[in-house]
């Protein structure tokens, strides 16, 4: 049930409101000017709540400042306090409020996954769980998923290939050559054996690597009393490998799925530090920087990264916290509505409990020392930049550009962005470039400035203070011809030239408004700060470039023949046993296939044969 006081355009009377308002659990919204979600709340008792913001003595400024502006609220009812919380999480996800604390964290967590296949697959998966096969995780990073995955693979042998390159081998591959793989697409394995591997490398994703170690001694002593002593020698090589990971990886005293919070501030930062052990193996950490207001105590911090941080996530069984968080009750019930199953929370812990805790709340505050030292010297090379360029103040935002291709294939540009606080990877972008002469790095620079700035010219961001090119006065008139066609002005632009050999430290700086080059000293801290955001503008145009060019090579010729999805190119392919098999097909053969008729053979015929 929703209940609201009026339009938001009117002049809001919270007495009015508040007259008629009921006193059951719920969720209430400030609503700003044009119906603007200014904050969301919940409430067990939501007349009570609601009044507590319009009294005389407010909280603190901040909270007044949004008084001032709250044109309506609407209020949700809920049957239970544990519901308005899961109902609150949700709606600040979804709108963000400004007042709000919140957690921008929006990658899915990653997992491992093992394919339900004759021949499983062992791979990284981010994303919907739809594909038919076992899920393992969350994991905390990426790369805590890529290194089990590596040490999986030397462990078991599992192949870790896509299905349509595993069915179209006629030797073994790489994988298999370096010790990787056992070799399943052509046969180096029967299934029995493989199936064993992949129920090991199950047993040990699931905490019970020494179930595993027990079979594997079993398997060695058989081979060795069969007098295989080669067999027996790898297979004793495999135990000693899974007994030193299973001792990094194993949580003493843990044999379940718990996850450990701690919380770290300091100089108005917050660093949120988060273990997860499943299985009783330590999946590894994640490190997480929220921005909030100063004043908010860190039991309320905590109840709002729970609430946010498990909406789309599974929730383990124990959660152990640094801090007791606020309303604890309540949110252990919503955690409970969310697994299904009951959670607890846990913060006055002992023995190796105790030790995991004090082990994340340090990793926590070394992580935020870390940050906060790189920001100190990121405002000193700030400073220095300003000096050197002769601004009025240090710039707040840096756009850095540059193009990348293999003799005009594929030509990609990158667009990095910085600001006081370092790189903004949310606003990277890369421009496929089109329509050019192949090798023209004026056009490609011309297109992309011009894709970009049009764009932030109509408001979908912001404008940067400097506009860093990779490259000389060529590239530097491209850049000022585009910003005097869009009239975009305060930008100042500067070329970032390779100096002798290519030399890092002599780079020449070619500035819009300058008569003559610049090059800074080696030691320059300006200087340093210029070097990394070429560097990363030239590493994010590089990985686009490979991407673009890898896509383009591996696209089959049977994708721009009109009339040829992915049913039919599918049928070809498996009726001539692959594409060269079409290549040597004429009409009349091509013609055979179910659901290729004579018109479209000679289509696929003539595509074919071109040349």
């Amino acid at each position: 049930m929703i209940i609201s006081e009026g339009s938001p355009s009117e002049a809001f009377d919270p007495r009015r409101f508040l007259a008629d308002l009921t006193t059951q659990p719920g969720v209430y919204q400030m609503l700003g000017e044009g119906g603007v979600v200014l904050y969301v709340g919940k409430a067990k008792n939501l007349k009570k709540r609601v009044s507590s913001y319009f009294r005389r003595t407010v909280a603190s400024p901040r909270i007044a400042a949004m008084v001032a502006r709250i044109r309506d609220v609407q209020v949700i009812v809920t049957r239970s306090e544990a519901e308005a919380l899961l109902l609150e999480n949700n709606l600040i996800k979804e709108q963000r409020p400004r007042y709000n604390i919140i957690f921008r964290d929006d990658k899915s967590y990653p997992y491992i996954f093992i394919s339900r296949h004759d021949y499983p697959r062992l791979a990284f998966h981010r994303g919907a769980r739809k594909a038919p096969g076992r899920y393992f995780g969350p994991y905390p990073s990426g790369r805590a998923v890529r290194e089990t995955i590596h040490l999986l693979q030397r462990l078991f042998l599992i192949r870790p290939c896509e299905d349509s390159f595993f069915q179209n081998r006629s030797r073994a591959c790489l994988q298999h050559q370096i010790q990787r793989c056992s070799g399943p697409c052509v046969g180096l394995i029967d299934p029995v054996a493989y199936a064993a591997d992949v129920a090991h490398a199950v047993d040990f994703l699931e905490g019970r690597s020494e179930q595993v170690i027990a079979d594997l001694v079993q398997a060695m002593e058989r081979a060795a009393a069969a007098l295989d002593y080669e067999h027996a020698a790898r297979v004793r090589d495999q135990i000693a490998r899974l007994r030193q990971l299973s001792e990094r990886q194993y949580v003493s005293g843990e044999g379940g799925d718990v996850d450990i919070i701690a919380i770290a501030r300091e100089a108005g930062e917050v660093c949120v530090q988060v273990f997860s052990i499943r299985g009783g193996l330590n999946l590894g950490n994640r490190s997480l920087f929220p921005r909030v207001p100063e004043e908010t105590a860190s039991e309320s911090l905590m109840t709002a990264f729970l609430g946010q941080f498990y909406l789309s996530r599974e929730v383990p069984p124990q959660v152990i916290l640094s801090h007791e968080p606020e309303d604890r009750a309540v949110l252990q019930d919503m955690l409970t509505l969310r697994r299904g199953q009951r959670v607890t929370l846990s913060w006055n812990v002992r023995g190796d409990r105790a030790r995991w805790l004090e082990m994340a709340t340090r990793n926590a505050q070394m992580t935020l020392a870390t940050r906060l030292a790189g920001r100190a010297g990121m405002r000193e090379r700030l400073e220095a930049l300003q000096d050197v360029l002769d601004l009025d103040e240090p710039p707040q935002r840096m756009e850095c550009f540059d193009i990348s291709h293999t003799q005009g294939e594929a030509t990609v540009a990158s667009c990095v962005v910085f600001d006081g606080e370092g790189p903004v990877k949310s606003d990277y972008r890369r421009f496929n470039i089109k329509d050019i002469t192949p090798g023209d790095d004026y056009a490609a620079m011309r297109q992309a400035l011009m894709r970009r700035y049009t764009r932030l010219k109509a408001g979908e961001g912001k404008l940067p203070d400097i506009l860093f090119i990779d490259g000389g006065k060529g590239q530097v008139r491209q850049a000022l011809e585009v910003l005097e066609t869009l009239q975009v002005s305060g930008v100042m632009v500067v070329g970032v030239a390779k100096g002798e050999d290519r030399r890092p430290g002599t780079e020449t700086l070619i500035l819009s408004d300058a008569a003559r080059p610049s090059i800074l000293p080696p030691g320059s801290r300006a200087l340093h700060l210029i070097q990394q955001i070429r560097d990363e503008a030239h590493r994010f145009a590089i990985t686009g470039h490979r991407q673009r060019r890898a896509k383009a090579r591996s696209t089959s010729p049977l994708e721009q023949i009109h009339g040829m999805g992915p049913k039919r190119r599918q049928q070809l392919l498996k009726h001539f046993g692959g594409l060269q098999g079409v290549c040597r097909a004429d009409v009349e053969a091509l013609a055979k296939v179910p659901g290729i008729s004579r018109k479209l053979a000679q289509q696929i015929f003539d595509s074919l044969h071109d040349d």
